[in-house]
């Protein structure tokens, strides 16, 4: 039996490796996804005092701080029971929304575009930011630069900081908005617009039109039927800030919704003994292994997922490409029928670029968003609290148990990542096993389809590693002065 090793994976946010085991005949047998990190944020939390919580949980990861700090936040109202005032919440919704725009954008231009604008089979050399920038000209570099210069800099007046926020804290935000400030704001969300619209048409007329991409996302080799998970508004519109979480069916059919205080109702969470990631599924399904289905109770919390989870979009141009998407690839523009393709994730990702900054817009230009009613102290005991906001990767839940002095005690985070875990590694295993087979040459642009299997995910396992399984698995190798291993020892591996 042969084995085939990606490691380390690439494009992604922390560490992962992937090993396929191919038999005698030339298929596929195993394949396996680990991910050799543990982040432990869990247990750092426990005997901090739970206000702490919005600035430390940003440290978990440098790419979307602002999604910790905003479910953590969230989770320290609830542990003290108190309502927020409007301009507070509409503030925090204003950083979440550029933080979106800005956070998709990377993702397309960087770490997932690079597959389909330069090509899957490139030289890995290319399939890049500057691969992107060659093929599609300099000027959609300068864009891109130019989206996340503004983005960083209303994210700094807004948040304290351009990462590691502080002015969310519990009762409201520390720092309001001054009218000088939005004015500026506003007339630098008429080009987050403008970049929506040039994204949208960069995926039209590089993806949409190139039917060997578009064979690619229709394959079988990159579906998976399961559940979709995303928050969603009174209407079922998708919101990233507020609202329940709604779960759908492969079928389309509402399978339940929540409020973040009833998540431990609908979410359970198993553990492998060789993975630090947790795997959370479907409590009344129940765990049945890695397979997809309505009988299974694995399920994904994506971009494609929001999409599939909800009714529609809020805003009136990403409502057009949601129509688009839906029509385009099912035939129905009411998106009533789920799509199950994991590539079109990255269409799914782009429409929400498209919403997130048409809702920057309309709160930059609410009129309540200027006033200084911004926070309401805290009085009650403290005790128990969950936050869920949706992060690019996902769903997100901060869930926070403190004693009476607001000392956390217990905590667990669910991750978008997290939620993702089972069907990544199913993903991955079916795309080697339709990519692989007797008499395939294995290439490098080969392995690389089998990576953007995953990479559709957008996965961040920096944030997502927070459990520690029994012992630690570890593989110590002892080598002589020519680099020879002479002697190996394992645990739990």
């Amino acid at each position: 039996m042969q084995r085939i090793k990606i490691d380390p994976v690439t494009r992604l946010e922390g560490h992962g490796k992937i090993d396929i085991f191919v038999d005698d005949e030339g298929n596929v047998a195993n394949c396996y996804f680990l991910v050799p990190e543990l982040r432990g944020f869990e247990k750092f939390a426990q005997g901090r005092p739970v206000e702490e919580m919005p600035r430390i949980t940003t440290r978990i990861c440098g790419v979307c701080p602002e999604a910790h700090h905003m479910a953590a936040a969230k989770a320290c109202d609830e542990v003290y029971d108190v309502q927020i005032p409007s301009t507070a919440k509409k503030l925090r919704e204003l950083l979440y929304s550029i933080f979106f725009t800005a956070d998709h954008t990377v993702h397309f231009y960087a770490l997932g575009g690079p597959d389909f604008v330069v090509g899957p089979d490139a030289p890995k050399e290319m399939r890049n930011l500057i691969g992107v920038v060659k093929t599609v000209g300099l000027e959609a570099g300068k864009k891109v630069i130019k989206l996340r210069a503004l983005a960083q800099e209303m994210i700094q007046t807004l948040g304290g900081k351009k990462i590691h926020q502080v002015t969310s804290l519990p009762g409201g935000v520390s720092k309001g908005l001054k009218e000088e400030e939005r004015k500026k704001f506003a007339e630098y969300g008429k080009y987050f617009i403008e970049f929506g619209l040039f994204t949208l048409q960069i995926f039209e007329d590089i993806v949409l039109k190139n039917s060997t991409y578009v064979d690619l996302i229709l394959s079988d080799t990159y579906t998976h039927k399961t559940y979709y998970m995303g928050m969603v508004d009174d209407n079922n519109k998708v919101n990233f800030y507020e609202g329940k979480v709604r779960v759908v069916d492969p079928e389309g059919y509402e399978f339940c919704k929540y409020s973040p205080g009833e998540y431990t109702e609908h979410i359970s969470e198993h553990i492998e003994p060789w993975n630090y990631l947790k795997y959370p599924f479907l409590k009344k399904i129940g765990w049945k292994g890695f397979v997809d289905g309505k009988d299974s109770g694995i399920y994904r919390a994506t971009p494609l997922s929001r999409l599939n989870a909800s009714d529609g979009m809020n805003t009136p141009l990403a409502q057009e490409a949601y129509e688009k998407f839906y029509d385009t690839l099912t035939g129905d523009r009411s998106g009533s029928i789920p799509v199950h393709h994991t590539l079109a994730t990255h269409w799914a990702r782009v429409i929400e670029l498209m919403y997130s900054a048409e809702r920057m817009n309309e709160l930059l230009n609410d009129e309540e968003i200027t006033s200084d009613n911004i926070r309401v102290i805290p009085e009650k005991t403290p005790s128990e609290g969950i936050g869920i906001v949706e992060a690019p990767r996902g769903t997100l839940t901060h869930h926070y148990i403190t004693d009476e002095n607001g000392i956390v005690r217990q905590a667990n985070l669910i991750v978008g990542t997290t939620n993702n875990h089972a069907a990544i590694s199913m993903s991955i295993k079916k795309a080697a096993q339709g990519l692989i087979k007797k008499g395939v040459e294995i290439t490098d642009g080969l392995l690389n389809k089998v990576e953007m299997a995953f990479r559709a995910y957008d996965p961040c396992f920096g944030c997502a590693t927070h459990t520690l399984p029994g012992q630690m698995p570890i593989e110590l190798n002892i080598r002589n002065l020519k680099g020879e291993i002479i002697n190996s020892r394992k645990r739990n591996i």
